[in-house]
């Protein structure tokens, strides 16, 4: 069924009700005690594409990059983490597009947008923080998505959106980040799947 849902999803641009149809019923098979009738964000790892869902609709879809160093939960690891999420934290409001984020406030200083040298991993614009939602999997211990710093954030290396690239996080366009932050509460749900 991912298979058949990632055929799906590589196609649909605007709004599909048998792509949204067939991701409901595999996250509903996936994690049966979960509802998923308000916002859901489905990371696709082999697409590097977020699909944003609202009441059962495809809203849009996003390029993002996740990371280089592949999937995985592990403290340290570099790996972006697999399985259900929830946005249990958002920053940034109120700042400007390229702004720079340290600790999640906002520096005063903008990002270069046509920086072209080393990889600062520089999280611009937004953040969504992300909590692991299965224990063992991306909650607790060692593998604790939140404790991991998870974030789905704008970048300053806009280039890489697209492409296994980023230390872990889930890194967005600044102007997608920033639409997306304003449109999906704390709460909404995200599954990243290596599909």
């Amino acid at each position: 069924m991912v298979l058949l849902l990632c055929s799906f999803l590589a196609f649909g641009g605007g709004p599909n009700q048998g792509l949204v149809d067939l991701l409901l019923e595999y996250l509903h098979a996936r994690y049966p005690a979960q509802g998923f009738e308000d916002d859901v964000l489905y990371v696709s790892v082999q697409r590097q594409r977020l699909f944003h869902v609202r009441g059962k609709q495809l809203l849009r879809s996003y390029p993002v990059a996740t990371a280089k160093a592949g999937l995985g939960g592990q403290d340290g690891s570099w790996r972006t983490p697999t399985g259900l999420h929830r946005v249990s934290e958002k920053y940034g409001d109120e700042v400007p597009a390229l702004g720079i984020l340290k600790d999640r406030e906002f520096t005063g200083e903008l990002a270069d947008p046509d920086f072209a040298g080393v990889d600062k991993d520089w999280i611009t614009s937004r953040i969504l923080w992300l909590e692991g939602l299965e224990p063992g999997v991306n909650q607790g211990g060692s593998v604790d998505s939140h404790a991991r710093y998870i974030y789905i954030h704008g970048t300053a290396n806009e280039k890489s959106i697209g492409t296994a690239s980023s230390m872990g996080c889930v890194r967005m366009r600044n102007a997608d980040v920033i639409r997306l932050y304003d449109e999906v509460p704390v709460g909404a749900l995200v599954v990243i799947l290596d599909n």
